[in-house]
């Protein structure tokens, strides 16, 4: 702890001062009172001056290390300071004062996400057997019209849902969806999660709540905005180059006369513009298929038997691709369904699969299904080599394709035509397999 020049200054005025009261006790003993009285006194004054360095030197470490348990990391030692017998001590606050300095940028940092989250978070800890606000972001208390509150006991009373919710579960982790009284009076549905976590010997509880109904409106928003880019697109593909042919046309049609050239100019243009505008048709149906996709007239459909049928129609395509197809329903599995649009459902599916086994050495489609919980599960794989991860989230966006004569709608169609039957349908793949699972409610 200490540095070796402050024992040599020890080691030097001890030696000193002994050497003196020596002397001292040698004048005494030879009747020399006067010499002997001032080596006395010169002992007094070493003493004295010894105690004053050393309790300046440990009042040093007590002031420093004093400030180091009050977190006061504001003095600013000299380079005399910091080259002495206090180096190592200064060392050591410097090293604890970066590392403050270092955390509570930290902490700025993680409070400005969490205040900027669009979700409400609260995070209490455990003090003594009771529960504590450690930390509550601005839309949590927005939203909620909540004070800054200390105690978690006094959210009692102005979210009592919240409260008994955790209160009953005691702590634990939980995810679940809760009916909160808003301010305005109305009560909303919000997911909730929270998580449970010991740190030092600290027990904390996150808590976040997403209002469900502002969920569904930012993902319908986003939904709108992805549909409205593709529209736009698709729109501005083919209305340009056939503005673009109209004024051209408009030309060539004010000359007086027109030469060869001229008039194959005329047939090219004009051969065009029914291309693009036969290509906008075709997209307009496609979009007409998605927005006009009629409720379903259900009625007692035996799955077992509609893929055998959608198989037999594709047979003839599956033999040309040789593609192998190995269908393992068995049984009757029978729903209630509209028979035309699941069977469109599992020509759109097994068509992607086509697809995907393109270029694909053993081509092969896997049909299975299982039941458990009054759910029906039919799964339709393939040998393909699956979908990347960075477009996994987009394959069921509208006219969102990878195939250059794809429509884009085969996966969205199939999702809306499942999801109009109280069910849905999934995609899980791997670098060697597409699969996709579409799940009935029995």
């Amino acid at each position: 702890m200490k540095s070796p020049s402050f024992y040599t200054y020890l080691l030097f005025r001890l030696l000193a001062t002994l050497g003196v009261a020596t002397a001292g006790v040698f004048c005494l003993s030879k009747a020399l009172y006067y010499t002997a009285f001032f080596c006395g006194l010169l002992v007094l004054v070493l003493l004295l001056e010894l105690f004053s360095h050393i309790k300046s030197y440990f009042s040093f470490y007590d002031k420093t290390i004093t400030a180091i348990l009050n977190n006061d990391f504001s003095s600013n030692f000299g380079a005399s300071e910091k080259h002495s017998g206090y180096a190592n001590l200064v060392k050591l606050y410097d090293v604890l004062k970066d590392r403050r300095h270092e955390k509570e940028t930290q902490d700025i940092i993680y409070r400005s996400i969490l205040n900027s989250m669009e979700s409400a978070a609260i995070i209490l800890y455990q003090n003594n057997n009771e529960w504590e606000v450690f930390f509550i972001n601005d839309y949590f208390k927005r939203y909620f019209e909540v004070p800054s509150v200390t105690r978690w006991k006094y959210m009692e009373k102005h979210l009592p849902a919240l409260f008994n919710l955790v209160e009953n579960r005691g702590f634990q982790d939980i995810r679940t969806s809760v009916q909160i009284k808003t301010p305005d009076g109305e009560s909303q549905a919000f997911m909730f999660q929270s998580a449970r976590s010991v740190t030092f010997g600290k027990v904390y509880y996150t808590i976040l709540l997403d209002s469900i109904q502002n969920v569904v409106a930012k993902r319908e928003k986003d939904a709108w905005i992805n549909l409205m880019k593709v529209i736009s697109h698709e729109l501005m593909n083919s209305v340009t180059p056939i503005r673009s042919l109209s004024q051209n046309l408009d030309e060539l049609v004010q000359q007086p006369q027109l030469s060869t050239e001229d008039i194959a100019d005329i047939r090219q243009s004009v051969g065009t513009m029914i291309q693009r505008s036969n290509h906008l048709q075709n997209f307009i149906d496609s979009y007409r298929k998605l927005a006009m996709l009629p409720s379903p007239e259900k009625k007692p459909v035996n799955l077992t038997l509609l893929i055998a049928q959608a198989l037999k129609l594709m047979q003839p395509v599956f033999k040309e691709k040789d593609i192998t197809i190995i269908n393992n329903v068995k049984g009757d599995m029978t729903v209630m369904a509209d028979e035309l649009q699941i069977e469109q459902l599992f020509i759109n599916l097994l068509t992607n699969s086509l697809y995907a086994t393109e270029q694909t050495i053993e081509k092969e489609i896997i049909i299975s299904s299982a039941e458990k919980n009054d759910r029906l599960f039919i799964t339709i794989s393939d040998s393909g080599h699956g979908i990347d991860k960075e477009i996994e989230d987009k394959i069921f966006l509208p006219f969102f394709t990878t195939r250059k004569q794809g429509s884009g709608i085969g996966l969205t169609l199939s999702k809306n035509i499942i999801e109009g039957h109280g069910g849905y349908l999934s995609y899980n793949g791997t670098e060697n397999r597409t699969q996709f699972t579409i799940c009935f409610i029995k």
